[in-house]
């Protein structure tokens, strides 16, 4: 059985969270509060020296961090990764995009405003994130009108990669009313068999 250390409210986590009960997958997940520096201690640092959740622990001393890359471990020889070719070379750029050109913006300006309550002396980079998360917006939306997920007309990890920090932009000052096809997707996504909420009580 599995075992994942994270913070079901992190989006970073949560992708793992729903990926695994998409898969039925049996787990353990244990709390990890980043609030009060439980990253930095010498247990954590021993899983992943980058002090950074989520970790997949898989066995003893063996350890997979970065949630993309436990999204693709935990997808391989499932309908959720394609096996090979250009179907699964559109999920990692999905999931390159979601690092590069969505987290920046959307899950910093999440995290400024939900985790750190927007203190004074950073209400300026929190504005500064509109831009760029809007953009990421409108690239998703215009890929959303054409298919109804990512790579296609199945689900797959690009969908989860991109949803966990979309479905909750609005914390981070996001509006989604200017993007029905993005909203139409989160809609289709929750209404996936086993979809479970982002709540602490669901780790």
């Amino acid at each position: 059985m599995y075992r994942v250390y994270g913070d079901m409210l992190s989006g970073n986590c949560y992708k793992i969270k729903l990926l695994m009960q998409w898969l039925g997958l049996e787990h353990e997940w244990i709390h990890v509060d980043i609030m009060a520096s439980e990253t930095h201690t010498d247990s954590f640092l021993s899983m992943n020296a980058n002090a950074k959740i989520p970790v997949l622990e898989l066995d003893t001393n063996q350890y997979l961090w970065e949630s993309n890359a436990i999204l693709n471990f935990l997808a391989e020889g499932t309908p959720y990764l394609p096996a090979s070719g250009l179907p699964r070379a559109r999920v990692l750029q999905w999931q390159f995009f979601e690092q590069y050109s969505h987290e920046p913006y959307i899950a910093v300006a999440r995290y400024l405003n939900k985790y750190l309550g927007l203190p004074s002396d950073r209400v300026e980079e929190y504005h500064a994130k509109q831009t760029g998360g809007h953009k990421a917006l409108t690239v998703m939306a215009q890929q959303l009108s054409q298919s109804p997920f990512l790579v296609g007309s199945s689900p797959t990890i690009a969908d989860i990669s991109l949803f966990a920090y979309t479905h909750v932009a609005h914390e981070g000052g996001f509006t989604l009313e200017s993007y029905p096809s993005i909203q139409q997707w989160i809609s289709r996504i929750k209404a996936l068999p086993n979809y479970v909420e982002m709540s602490r009580e669901n780790g």
